[in-house]
């Protein structure tokens, strides 16, 4: 009875899962809130980079080469090339990526200062966590909105001067590893304009 039960309780998960899956395979584009502040000079043109990380992103390094690989795209799509070294660098980018359950969302934590690798898996537990959460995980009550940003910080070599921070924010119930280049891509799109703050960018996801 009880393994009965429990092949039950797995094939709803299966299910759920499943529908989900199917669901997120024919989203092509998302809709991308974005907010941006700088001093970015009007006649300033993009330049050279190098990627600068925080003590806790050096730490997890493995998890934060995914996440610069999401946001090297649209860096560059906004005409910024890659320096060899710092001393060649006209500016220091930093890059970062959360995701949170939208329940639990705390207001005073930043995307720079977060675990990269929650991009993926959340504050509580895994997407996906495995057959182990029961019947009646469905996609209605049970699986959690989860709410995930990406962020881009600009600092002028010379002067450590902050010249464009550029942060963008999508709701889901769906994860892919189409949404963060996606939102990367949303997020830099204006600039070096600040342009409206918060606004709405739809970008179309990468092919799958």
């Amino acid at each position: 009875m009880h393994r009965r039960k429990a092949l039950a309780s797995l094939g709803a998960s299966a299910l759920a899962a499943s529908a989900l899956l199917s669901a997120c395979a024919g989203i092509d584009s998302i809709d991308v809130q974005v907010s941006s502040q700088g001093s970015w000079p009007a006649e300033r043109k993009p330049g050279s980079y190098v990627i600068e990380r925080l003590p806790s992103q050096q730490a997890n390094a493995a998890e934060q080469e995914r996440v610069e690989a999401a946001a090297l795209q649209a860096i560059e799509a906004a005409g910024f090339t890659r320096a060899t070294s710092t001393e060649q660098a006209d500016v220091l980018v930093q890059v970062g990526a959360r995701v949170f359950e939208v329940v639990r969302r705390d207001p005073f934590m930043s995307p720079f200062y977060w675990r990269s690798d929650w991009w993926y898996h959340g504050g509580r537990r895994p997407f996906f966590y495995g057959p182990g959460f029961g019947a009646g995980y469905g996609y209605d009550s049970d699986y959690a909105d989860y709410q995930r940003e990406a962020g881009v910080l600009i600092r002028d070599r010379r002067s450590q001067q902050i010249v464009y921070e550029t942060r963008a924010t999508h709701t889901s119930r769906w994860t892919s590893d189409r949404l963060l280049p996606a939102m990367f891509e949303a997020a830099m799109k204006d600039f070096p304009l600040p342009a409206l703050s918060p606004r709405m960018v739809t970008v179309a996801l990468p092919r799958a």
